[in-house]
């Protein structure tokens, strides 16, 4: 539970971005007497998490399913101590069909336990002991993260509550804390089993980033865990813009505000601690600096460096308005203390963008009993995304997101951001991974000409310009070892009162993720007092 006590003289606070997890932590704050300004440059709140409408149609924009809504989930738990009604939601029962190469038939991930025992025994037989490891490994982690550790720790107060989580139970994830999961596979025998490290591939590229090889077997076992009761992946009745409409309700009921079409162009420092941000209004062209005691960046790991690096592109006539003296490090454009994050920065693998195709279709392209979400991986020589993955969202009939006899279809790919922004001809290259998503998805669909009533397609320029999230990147940071819960990136940031929340942080991509990452933030802030 998030502390009660109301802070005194440290009050104002700084939110950019209306991502989940910064709405998240706005809400949290404002409702425990902080003053609470929200930034964001988009039109709507929400992040890759918002909507768009098109002809009748509502689309997810990147996020189309939610975890933790369950009693004792980390959403259950925050729109509780909100005092705010949870969005109406449907659990996703199977959580994926996945499709393997030249297979018509799917794998079934229920959410039902035994059901899905069942049914990976019948796909993957010999397997049990890598997935009862899993379960273990599951059982005891969950645990763990339910009694709210902060990782990795930065100082005494995070290390105490990250001892505090600690119990026998959780002792046994320790000689796991540096395996993949493909050296799980290996240790139960099942290295050689191209079928069962396929699916795993596919399962893992959508939490994680990365496969079997890189991704870190602690994180992998949360992550392919959650979807089975009593946990579980809901489809939210509207659309994803539920969720953070709700939040920016409970952040203007307490006394907070929200500024769309605002741009933090710059994160100003002082002595070594944040004071305030330059903040430019999209549709006046104004420019001023906003104070505050603390600020809350839900952004990621790349876009934070920038926002401070741009700090001594200030003009010394914003600054006075501020009263605050421009920060100058060796390089003179970053704080010094910030030196080694950009460092560590720089050196991240490169991280993944997304392209997505939204079709509003005829209900008469949805095959009887569609599962919804599907997920196909084929050989379409590149064509699609270069793990050659679609990850398929299907609407149900009267969840609002598509008018009567209709659907929405919004389906995705991984892939490398570098050769979005580099090509020579970005509309060709756009077209080809258009036409090659329609051609594997009419190959389960019925997407005859007629059938599509609306077309259009995202590249990580199209999410780069709508989140302004550096190059595009979406997912956050690869859940490899060196980068997953103890060894990632932390809320504490070099710099005194600036946090950082979202899907850079522990533990990771997803609404989940990232309003877990607030809700740290928001008890960090209060043990200040």
């Amino acid at each position: 539970m998030v502390s009660d006590r109301t802070p005194v003289g440290k009050s104002r606070v700084t939110v950019i971005g209306a991502g989940i997890g910064g709405l998240t932590a706005a809400a949290l704050l404002a409702r425990r007497g902080y003053k609470v300004l929200v930034l964001d440059q988009a039109i709507v709140p929400g992040g890759c998490a918002s909507t768009f409408q098109r002809k009748g149609f509502t689309f997810d924009v990147g996020a189309t399913q939610v975890a933790g809504l369950e009693p004792g989930g980390i959403h259950h738990r925050i729109f509780s101590e909100l005092n705010i009604e949870l969005p109406a939601a449907t659990p996703c029962d199977p959580a994926c069909a996945v499709f393997l190469p030249g297979e018509s038939t799917p794998i079934s991930v229920w959410r039902e336990p035994q059901k899905w025992q069942q049914e990976r025994q019948k796909q993957f037989p010999g397997s049990e002991p890598f997935w009862q490891l899993l379960s273990t490994l599951f059982q005891a982690s969950w645990k763990f993260q339910g009694r709210d550790p902060v990782l990795p720790p930065r100082n005494f107060w995070d290390f105490w509550q990250l001892t505090k989580a600690v119990r026998p139970d959780t002792l046994i994830t320790l000689p796991f804390t540096f395996m993949t999961v493909g050296d799980a596979l290996r240790l139960c025998g099942l290295g050689d089993n191209l079928r069962l490290k396929t699916f795993l591939d596919l399962q893992l590229k959508l939490y994680s980033q990365v496969d079997t090889e890189e991704t870190a077997l602690l994180y992998a076992a949360t992550a392919l865990g959650v979807s089975q009761a009593p946990q579980g992946l809901y489809h939210l009745q509207g659309s994803m813009q539920v969720l953070s409409d709700r939040l920016v309700e409970a952040i203007k009921r307490d006394g907070g505000k929200v500024l769309l079409r605002h741009t933090v162009e710059s994160i100003i420092t002082a002595n070594g601690k944040a004071t305030g941000t330059t903040i430019r209004n999209q549709k006046t062209g104004e420019i001023w600096t906003e104070t505050a005691d603390d600020i809350v960046a839900n952004v990621t790991a790349q876009n934070l460096v920038k926002l401070l690096e741009t700090n001594s592109n200030i003009s010394p006539e914003i600054a006075e308005l501020s009263d605050t003296k421009l920060t100058q490090s060796s390089d003179d454009s970053l704080p010094p203390q910030m030196n080694g994050y950009k460092y560590r920065v720089d050196k991240l693998p490169p991280a993944s963008g997304a392209f997505v195709i939204y079709l509003g279709v005829k209900a008469s392209a949805i095959p009887p009993n569609c599962p919804p979400h599907l997920q196909f991986l084929y050989d379409y020589e590149g064509e699609i995304g270069e793990n050659n993955s679609l990850f398929v969202s299907v609407s149900h009939p009267g969840d609002g997101r598509a008018p009567t006899g209709m659907a929405t279809l919004i389906a995705s790919s991984f892939t490398d951001t570098r050769m979005w922004w580099n090509c020579a001809d970005y509309e060709a290259l756009k077209q080809k991974y258009t036409t090659g998503a329609i051609a594997r998805l009419s190959e389960y669909f019925n997407l005859t000409p007629e059938a599509i009533v609306h077309q259009e397609s995202a590249t990580p320029r199209t999410f780069a310009r709508y989140t302004a999230r550096d190059r595009g990147v979406v997912g956050g940071i690869g859940q490899r070892i060196p980068t997953f819960g103890p060894f990632g990136f932390a809320n504490r940031t070099p710099i005194q009162n600036l946090w950082l929340v979202g899907d850079s942080t522990h533990p990771g991509e997803g609404t989940a993720g990232v309003s877990y990452s607030a809700l740290t933030v928001v008890r960090q802030m209060n043990a200040e007092f």
